[in-house]
C-alpha cells in the first residue's frame, strides 16, 4: 500500500480581530493555536487535532470558515493513525470543494516586530493605524490534489476500496493525468475484487511506465491465475527481474509457476504408479522438465535471498528432483543452518 501524502507544511498564525469585544475570542485562539502547534511540533498529533479544530471552530465564530485549519485537524488524525476522524474531516473538505488557496493578509506590529494576520476587511482598516507597516498578502498554493490522494490512500489502508473508486472517479475527473490517483485506482480495483479491470489498469501503467518492476511483477501474479496466460506471467516476472535485478519475490514466482501444481502432479503419478507404469514415467519426465526449467531461477533466488529459508528449501527440492546429489546434501546443510539460527 503506498505511503500517505502528507506533505503540508503546518505554519503558526497569530490572530488579531478589530472588534472591541474580541479581546476574549483573542486570547482563547491564542492559547488554541500555541497549543495545537506545540502538539504537532512535538509529534503528539493525537493531542493537535482537536486543538486544531477548536482554532477552527473559534474561527468560525467570528466569521471566518477558514477550513485550512480542519486539513491541518485530518492532517494531524492521520498521522496519528485515527483513521476515521482523518477520512470524515477529508472527505467533508472534498465534498465543499475546499482547495486550501486563500490570501493571508499580513502587517507588523512597530513596537513587537510580530507579522500579525488579520481577515481583509480588518487589514484594510489597520492600514490606517500608525502602530502597523509591512501590509502584504500572499496567496497560498492549491492542495486539491493532495486532498484527493490523501483521503483515497485512507480509505485504501481501511479496506473501503469501494469508497476509494468512488473518490477517485471524482478526482480524475478533476485531474485526469495524475498518476497517484490512477495507481490508486488500480489497487483499489484489486482490492474490491474486480481483477480485470485491475489488469487493465496495471497494463496502462506499464504503456506509459513500462520500467515499473512492481506493476510487471503485479501483473505476472493475475496472469499466473489462468492457465492460458502462465506464459504471460512468466514474461512479466522475467521482466521484473531485469528491471529490478534483487526482485526476490520475482524469482520465487518464477520457480512455482514453473513448478505449477506440483502436489497434484505428484499425487496422480502415485495413482498411476500401480495400472497405468507408462502414464506415470511420462508425467515424472514431465515433472523433471518443469524442475530443470526452475532451477535457474531458483538458483537466482537464492542467490538474492540467501538466507530465505523457503528459497533454500526449494532450491534443495529442485536438486532433489534433477538428481544433484551434491548440491542436495549443500542445501541440506544451509537449511539446518538457518533453521538453527532462527530458534
Amino acid at each position: 500500500m503506498k505511503k500517505l501524502i502528507l506533505g503540508m507544511a503546518i505554519v503558526a498564525s497569530a490572530f488579531v480581530f478589530a472588534q472591541k469585544d474580541a479581546n476574549a475570542l483573542n486570547a482563547k485562539l491564542q492559547e488554541a493555536n500555541k497549543a495545537a502547534m506545540a502538539a504537532y511540533d512535538a509529534k503528539n498529533y493525537a493531542a493537535a487535532a482537536p486543538k486544531f479544530i477548536e482554532v477552527y471552530d473559534l474561527l468560525k465564530s467570528s466569521g471566518q470558515d477558514n477550513k485550512i485549519y480542519m486539513y491541518y485537524a485530518g492532517l494531524s488524525h492521520a498521522l496519528a493513525n485515527n483513521s476515521e476522524q482523518s477520512i470524515k474531516i477529508y472527505t467533508d473538505l472534498v465534498n465543499s470543494g475546499f482547495t486550501g488557496v486563500e490570501t493571508t493578509y499580513t502587517a507588523k506590529e512597530k513596537k513587537s516586530g510580530q507579522v500579525v494576520n488579520f481577515d481583509k476587511a480588518t487589514w484594510e482598516v489597520m492600514k490606517k493605524n500608525s502602530d502597523y507597516t509591512d501590509f502584504k498578502t500572499e496567496q497560498s498554493k492549491s492542495i486539491e490534489t493532495d486532498l484527493y490522494e490523501t483521503l483515497v490512500s485512507l480509505l485504501l489502508n481501511a479496506k473501503k476500496a469501494n469508497e476509494a473508486l468512488v473518490v477517485i472517479d471524482k478526482g480524475l475527473a478533476k485531474f485526469p493525468n495524475n498518476a497517484k490517483l490512477k495507481e490508486a485506482q488500480t489497487t483499489a480495483y484489486l482490492q474490491s475484487g474486480n481483477t480485470e479491470k485491475f489488469v487493465a489498469g496495471l497494463k496502462e501503467q506499464l504503456a506509459k511506465n513500462p520500467n515499473d518492476a512492481v506493476s510487471w511483477f503485479n501483473l505476472g501474479v493475475m496472469q499466473s491465475k489462468k492457465p492460458e496466460t502462465v506464459a504471460d506471467a512468466l514474461e512479466a516476472f522475467k521482466k521484473a527481474i531485469e528491471l529490478k535485478p534483487d526482485f526476490a519475490d520475482a524469482y520465487q514466482n518464477l520457480v512455482y509457476t514453473t513448478i505449477g501444481d506440483d502436489s497434484k502432479v505428484v499425487a496422480d503419478i502415485n495413482a498411476l504408479r500401480k495400472d497405468k507404469p507408462d502414464e506415470a514415467s511420462k508425467l515424472i519426465d514431465a515433472r523433471r522438465e518443469r524442475f530443470a526449467k526452475a532451477l535457474p531461477f531458483a538458483e537466482g533466488w537464492y542467490k538474492v535471498a540467501p538466507k530465505n529459508i523457503e528459497a533454500v528449501t526449494a532450491l534443495k527440492e529442485i536438486y532433489v528432483v534433477t538428481k544433484n546429489l551434491d548440491k542436495v546434501k549443500e542445501m541440506k546443510a544451509k537449511e539446518a543452518e538457518l533453521s538453527a539460527a532462527a530458534k
